[in-house]
Protein backbone atom coordinates (compact mmCIF):
# COMPACT_ATOMS: atom_id res chain seq x y z
CA UNK A 1 0.00 0.00 0.00
CA UNK A 2 1.88 3.33 -1.26
CA UNK A 3 -1.56 5.52 -1.78
CA UNK A 4 -2.95 7.03 1.47
CA UNK A 5 -6.08 9.74 1.45
CA UNK A 6 -3.81 12.54 2.62
CA UNK A 7 -1.57 12.22 -0.16
CA UNK A 8 -4.60 13.09 -2.21
CA UNK A 9 -4.88 16.54 0.04
CA UNK A 10 -1.03 17.20 -1.11
CA UNK A 11 0.92 17.73 -3.98
CA UNK A 12 0.29 14.40 -5.35
CA UNK A 13 -3.63 15.04 -5.82
CA UNK A 14 -3.15 18.70 -6.32
CA UNK A 15 -4.98 17.29 -10.05
CA UNK A 16 -8.25 15.97 -8.11
CA UNK A 17 -9.18 19.38 -6.62
CA UNK A 18 -10.04 17.56 -3.21
CA UNK A 19 -11.11 18.71 0.20
CA UNK A 20 -11.56 16.85 3.26
CA UNK A 21 -15.56 17.20 3.95
CA UNK A 22 -15.17 15.29 7.35
CA UNK A 23 -11.96 17.19 8.27
CA UNK A 24 -8.91 14.83 9.87
CA UNK A 25 -11.66 11.70 9.65
CA UNK A 26 -9.32 8.68 8.55
CA UNK A 27 -7.20 10.74 6.09
CA UNK A 28 -4.12 8.07 7.06
CA UNK A 29 -6.07 5.05 5.75
CA UNK A 30 -4.59 3.71 2.99
CA UNK A 31 -6.73 3.34 -0.18
CA UNK A 32 -7.59 -0.42 0.20
CA UNK A 33 -8.13 -1.20 -3.78
CA UNK A 34 -7.51 0.14 -7.52
CA UNK A 35 -10.84 -0.26 -8.67
CA UNK A 36 -13.30 2.72 -8.57
CA UNK A 37 -17.03 2.14 -8.39
CA UNK A 38 -20.44 3.81 -8.56
CA UNK A 39 -22.68 2.95 -5.82
CA UNK A 40 -25.72 3.90 -7.51
CA UNK A 41 -27.10 -0.13 -7.63
CA UNK A 42 -26.45 -0.76 -3.70
CA UNK A 43 -28.26 2.76 -3.07
CA UNK A 44 -31.43 1.62 -5.20
CA UNK A 45 -31.40 -1.36 -2.96
CA UNK A 46 -29.76 -3.90 -5.08
CA UNK A 47 -26.65 -4.90 -3.09
CA UNK A 48 -26.13 -8.65 -4.60
CA UNK A 49 -22.94 -8.02 -6.85
CA UNK A 50 -21.83 -5.31 -4.32
CA UNK A 51 -17.90 -4.89 -3.35
CA UNK A 52 -17.57 -2.41 -0.40
CA UNK A 53 -13.86 -2.61 -0.25
CA UNK A 54 -13.74 -0.66 -3.61
CA UNK A 55 -13.62 3.29 -3.47
CA UNK A 56 -16.97 4.81 -4.06
CA UNK A 57 -17.82 8.17 -5.97
CA UNK A 58 -20.55 9.75 -5.98
CA UNK A 59 -21.48 11.76 -9.00
CA UNK A 60 -24.17 14.05 -9.70
CA UNK A 61 -26.82 11.13 -10.59
CA UNK A 62 -26.04 9.66 -7.13
CA UNK A 63 -26.45 12.73 -5.51
CA UNK A 64 -29.49 13.88 -7.30
CA UNK A 65 -31.10 10.49 -6.51
CA UNK A 66 -30.77 10.17 -3.20
CA UNK A 67 -31.83 13.90 -2.95
CA UNK A 68 -35.27 13.00 -4.61
CA UNK A 69 -36.23 10.32 -1.96
CA UNK A 70 -38.22 11.27 0.87
CA UNK A 71 -36.16 11.93 4.28
CA UNK A 72 -37.48 8.58 5.44
CA UNK A 73 -36.01 6.24 2.76
CA UNK A 74 -33.13 8.38 1.42
CA UNK A 75 -32.27 7.64 5.50
CA UNK A 76 -32.61 4.26 4.70
CA UNK A 77 -31.12 3.60 1.36
CA UNK A 78 -27.87 5.26 3.09
CA UNK A 79 -28.16 3.66 6.59
CA UNK A 80 -27.77 0.11 4.45
CA UNK A 81 -24.89 1.27 1.80
CA UNK A 82 -22.92 2.28 5.71
CA UNK A 83 -24.00 -0.77 7.27
CA UNK A 84 -20.86 -2.21 4.67
CA UNK A 85 -17.62 -1.67 5.47
CA UNK A 86 -16.72 1.42 3.41
CA UNK A 87 -13.16 2.31 3.01
CA UNK A 88 -14.06 5.41 1.92
CA UNK A 89 -16.41 8.01 -0.32
CA UNK A 90 -15.74 10.50 -2.95
CA UNK A 91 -17.91 12.83 -4.12
CA UNK A 92 -17.66 15.17 -7.19
CA UNK A 93 -18.76 18.54 -8.99
CA UNK A 94 -18.25 20.33 -5.78
CA UNK A 95 -21.93 19.02 -4.57
CA UNK A 96 -24.27 19.76 -1.35
CA UNK A 97 -23.87 16.22 0.39
CA UNK A 98 -27.65 15.04 2.33
CA UNK A 99 -27.55 15.30 6.20
CA UNK A 100 -27.92 11.75 6.01
CA UNK A 101 -24.70 10.91 4.12
CA UNK A 102 -22.48 13.35 6.38
CA UNK A 103 -24.03 11.89 9.55
CA UNK A 104 -23.88 8.74 8.92
CA UNK A 105 -20.38 8.73 7.24
CA UNK A 106 -19.13 10.46 10.20
CA UNK A 107 -21.25 7.65 12.67
CA UNK A 108 -19.42 4.80 11.15
CA UNK A 109 -15.32 6.62 10.68
CA UNK A 110 -15.95 6.62 6.89
CA UNK A 111 -14.01 9.32 5.10
CA UNK A 112 -15.49 12.30 2.68
CA UNK A 113 -13.57 13.87 0.23
CA UNK A 114 -15.06 16.29 -2.41
CA UNK A 115 -13.78 17.39 -5.64
CA UNK A 116 -14.95 20.18 -7.85
CA UNK A 117 -14.22 17.98 -11.27
CA UNK A 118 -16.97 17.06 -13.05
CA UNK A 119 -17.16 13.05 -12.62
CA UNK A 120 -15.95 12.08 -15.91
CA UNK A 121 -13.12 14.05 -15.73
CA UNK A 122 -12.45 13.22 -11.92
CA UNK A 123 -12.31 9.66 -13.23
CA UNK A 124 -10.08 10.37 -15.68
CA UNK A 125 -7.25 12.03 -13.38
CA UNK A 126 -7.84 9.43 -10.74
CA UNK A 127 -6.95 6.42 -12.33
CA UNK A 128 -3.59 7.11 -13.32
CA UNK A 129 -2.95 8.25 -9.80
CA UNK A 130 -4.28 4.29 -8.57
CA UNK A 131 -2.62 2.56 -11.50
CA UNK A 132 0.56 3.89 -10.77
CA UNK A 133 0.12 3.30 -6.74
CA UNK A 134 -0.84 -0.42 -7.09
CA UNK A 135 1.04 -1.49 -10.41
CA UNK A 136 3.31 -4.93 -9.99
CA UNK A 137 6.55 -3.76 -9.40
CA UNK A 138 9.53 -5.70 -8.61
CA UNK A 139 13.93 -4.85 -8.27
CA UNK A 140 16.46 -6.18 -10.69
CA UNK A 141 20.12 -6.08 -9.87
CA UNK A 142 21.51 -4.87 -13.26
CA UNK A 143 22.37 -1.09 -15.08
CA UNK A 144 19.46 0.86 -16.82
CA UNK A 145 20.67 3.20 -19.39
CA UNK A 146 19.17 5.22 -22.10
CA UNK A 147 21.17 4.23 -25.51
CA UNK A 148 19.30 6.46 -28.48
CA UNK A 149 15.90 6.31 -26.86
CA UNK A 150 16.30 3.03 -26.14
CA UNK A 151 15.94 1.51 -22.99
CA UNK A 152 18.63 -0.79 -22.33
CA UNK A 153 19.18 -3.00 -19.14
CA UNK A 154 22.23 -4.52 -18.39
CA UNK A 155 22.23 -7.81 -16.40
CA UNK A 156 24.84 -10.20 -15.09
CA UNK A 157 26.73 -11.85 -12.69
CA UNK A 158 28.59 -9.23 -9.82
CA UNK A 159 31.78 -7.94 -11.08
CA UNK A 160 31.24 -8.59 -14.92
CA UNK A 161 31.56 -5.00 -15.70
CA UNK A 162 27.88 -3.74 -16.38
CA UNK A 163 28.79 -0.48 -14.44
CA UNK A 164 31.66 0.17 -15.94
CA UNK A 165 30.03 -0.61 -19.68
CA UNK A 166 27.26 2.27 -18.67
CA UNK A 167 29.97 4.29 -17.33
CA UNK A 168 31.15 4.75 -20.83
CA UNK A 169 27.70 5.44 -22.83
CA UNK A 170 27.56 8.28 -20.78
CA UNK A 171 30.82 9.01 -21.82
CA UNK A 172 29.88 9.03 -25.37
CA UNK A 173 26.43 11.17 -24.57
CA UNK A 174 23.77 8.72 -23.50
CA UNK A 175 22.02 8.43 -20.33
CA UNK A 176 22.26 6.85 -16.58
CA UNK A 177 18.79 5.99 -15.35
CA UNK A 178 19.97 3.24 -12.61
CA UNK A 179 22.90 1.46 -11.80
CA UNK A 180 23.41 -1.58 -9.46
CA UNK A 181 19.32 -1.71 -8.45
CA UNK A 182 16.84 -0.67 -11.04
CA UNK A 183 12.91 -0.50 -9.46
CA UNK A 184 10.21 -1.59 -12.25
CA UNK A 185 7.00 -1.19 -12.49
CA UNK A 186 4.36 -2.83 -15.06
CA UNK A 187 2.21 -0.37 -16.91
CA UNK A 188 -0.57 -1.75 -18.94
CA UNK A 189 -0.15 -4.84 -19.59
CA UNK A 190 3.30 -4.94 -21.78
CA UNK A 191 5.32 -1.21 -20.86
CA UNK A 192 7.64 -2.09 -18.17
CA UNK A 193 9.39 1.31 -16.67
CA UNK A 194 12.84 1.34 -14.32
CA UNK A 195 13.88 3.89 -12.32
CA UNK A 196 16.59 4.31 -9.63
CA UNK A 197 15.77 4.39 -6.07
CA UNK A 198 15.51 7.49 -4.17
CA UNK A 199 18.22 6.98 -1.98
CA UNK A 200 20.94 6.08 -4.57
CA UNK A 201 19.47 8.44 -6.86
CA UNK A 202 22.03 8.40 -9.99
CA UNK A 203 25.52 7.04 -8.28
CA UNK A 204 27.23 4.57 -9.41
CA UNK A 205 29.93 2.41 -7.69
CA UNK A 206 33.16 1.68 -9.74
CA UNK A 207 35.02 -0.94 -8.52
CA UNK A 208 38.49 0.54 -7.69
CA UNK A 209 37.29 3.79 -7.34
CA UNK A 210 34.19 3.46 -5.22
CA UNK A 211 30.46 5.39 -5.36
CA UNK A 212 30.79 8.79 -7.98
CA UNK A 213 28.05 11.42 -9.03
CA UNK A 214 27.32 10.93 -12.64
CA UNK A 215 25.22 14.15 -12.44
CA UNK A 216 28.12 16.25 -10.95
CA UNK A 217 30.43 14.67 -13.34
CA UNK A 218 28.53 14.72 -16.35
CA UNK A 219 25.84 17.65 -15.78
CA UNK A 220 22.20 16.95 -16.04
CA UNK A 221 21.95 15.72 -19.69
CA UNK A 222 23.43 12.91 -18.48
CA UNK A 223 21.22 11.13 -16.62
CA UNK A 224 17.34 10.62 -16.63
CA UNK A 225 14.47 9.81 -14.03
CA UNK A 226 12.69 6.66 -15.52
CA UNK A 227 12.93 4.92 -19.01
CA UNK A 228 10.86 2.49 -20.58
CA UNK A 229 12.51 -1.49 -20.57
CA UNK A 230 12.62 -2.36 -24.55
CA UNK A 231 16.32 -4.74 -24.62
CA UNK A 232 17.71 -7.14 -21.91
CA UNK A 233 21.91 -7.19 -22.69
CA UNK A 234 23.06 -10.14 -20.92
CA UNK A 235 26.83 -9.67 -20.02
CA UNK A 236 28.77 -12.82 -20.12
CA UNK A 237 32.61 -14.33 -19.57
CA UNK A 238 33.40 -15.94 -22.65
CA UNK A 239 34.45 -19.17 -21.09
CA UNK A 240 31.13 -19.56 -20.17
CA UNK A 241 28.86 -17.91 -22.56
CA UNK A 242 26.30 -20.77 -24.61
CA UNK A 243 23.64 -18.70 -25.92
CA UNK A 244 25.26 -16.33 -27.61
CA UNK A 245 23.59 -15.86 -31.39
CA UNK A 246 25.82 -15.66 -34.31
CA UNK A 247 23.29 -14.52 -37.05
CA UNK A 248 20.26 -13.06 -35.27
CA UNK A 249 17.52 -15.70 -36.56
CA UNK A 250 17.33 -17.19 -32.98
CA UNK A 251 16.14 -14.32 -31.33
CA UNK A 252 15.99 -14.77 -27.43
CA UNK A 253 13.41 -13.35 -24.38
CA UNK A 254 12.64 -12.72 -21.07
CA UNK A 255 10.03 -12.15 -18.97
CA UNK A 256 9.72 -9.42 -16.12
CA UNK A 257 6.44 -9.10 -14.31
CA UNK A 258 4.86 -11.17 -17.31
CA UNK A 259 6.21 -9.25 -19.93
CA UNK A 260 8.13 -10.91 -22.61
CA UNK A 261 11.44 -8.54 -23.75
CA UNK A 262 14.17 -9.09 -26.43
CA UNK A 263 17.34 -10.41 -24.80
CA UNK A 264 20.56 -10.16 -26.51
CA UNK A 265 23.41 -12.18 -24.71
CA UNK A 266 26.95 -10.29 -25.14
CA UNK A 267 30.10 -12.26 -24.55
CA UNK A 268 33.04 -11.18 -23.36
CA UNK A 269 36.73 -10.80 -23.43
CA UNK A 270 39.82 -8.70 -23.33
CA UNK A 271 39.85 -5.86 -25.88
CA UNK A 272 35.87 -6.43 -26.69
CA UNK A 273 34.31 -2.94 -27.39
CA UNK A 274 31.08 -3.12 -25.44
CA UNK A 275 30.06 0.15 -25.69
CA UNK A 276 30.20 -0.10 -29.11
CA UNK A 277 28.32 -3.17 -29.16
CA UNK A 278 25.63 -1.56 -27.05
CA UNK A 279 25.23 0.87 -29.59
CA UNK A 280 24.66 -1.55 -32.19
CA UNK A 281 22.20 -3.27 -30.02
CA UNK A 282 20.13 -0.10 -29.24
CA UNK A 283 20.27 0.58 -33.14
CA UNK A 284 19.21 -2.44 -34.32
CA UNK A 285 16.39 -2.80 -31.96
CA UNK A 286 15.28 0.67 -33.99
CA UNK A 287 15.75 -0.84 -37.02
CA UNK A 288 13.35 -4.02 -35.94
CA UNK A 289 10.84 -1.45 -34.31
CA UNK A 290 10.59 0.23 -38.03
CA UNK A 291 9.82 -3.33 -39.92
CA UNK A 292 13.51 -3.77 -40.81
CA UNK A 293 14.92 -7.37 -39.58
CA UNK A 294 18.66 -7.75 -40.56
CA UNK A 295 19.00 -11.08 -40.17
CA UNK A 296 15.69 -12.14 -41.71
CA UNK A 297 16.49 -10.24 -45.15
CA UNK A 298 19.72 -11.71 -45.01
CA UNK A 299 17.98 -15.33 -44.55
CA UNK A 300 15.79 -15.12 -47.23
CA UNK A 301 18.45 -13.69 -50.17
CA UNK A 302 20.37 -16.45 -49.10
CA UNK A 303 17.79 -18.74 -49.79
CA UNK A 304 16.51 -17.61 -52.73
CA UNK A 305 19.88 -17.70 -54.51
CA UNK A 306 19.93 -20.63 -53.51
CA UNK A 307 16.76 -22.16 -55.24
CA UNK A 308 17.79 -20.03 -58.16
CA UNK A 309 21.19 -22.20 -58.60
CA UNK A 310 19.36 -25.34 -57.54
CA UNK A 311 16.81 -24.60 -60.73
CA UNK A 312 20.00 -23.96 -63.07
CA UNK A 313 22.02 -27.31 -61.96
CA UNK A 314 18.42 -29.11 -62.54
CA UNK A 315 18.52 -27.56 -65.92
CA UNK A 316 21.84 -28.37 -66.91
CA UNK A 317 21.87 -31.75 -65.84
CA UNK A 318 18.82 -32.13 -68.46
CA UNK A 319 20.78 -30.51 -71.27
CA UNK A 320 22.21 -33.15 -73.35
CA UNK A 321 23.93 -31.59 -76.01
Amino acid sequence: MSLRLRDLLGPRGEALQLEAVTGELGLDRFLPDAEVASPGLALSGYTGRFFPGRIHVFGETEITYLQGLPAEDRRARLDAFFAFDIPCVFVTKGQELPAELLALATERRVPVLRSRLKTAEFYRRFKPLLEEAYAPRTTVHGSLADVYGVGLLFIGRSGIGKSECVLDLVERGHRLVADDVVLVTRRGNDVLIGRGHELAGHHMEIRGIGLIDIQSIFGIRAVRQQKRIEVVVQLEAWETAQDADRTGLGAQTTEILGVALPKVVVPLNPGKNITVVSEVVAMNHLLRYTGVDVAAQFNERLIRRMREQSRVREYLQEDYE
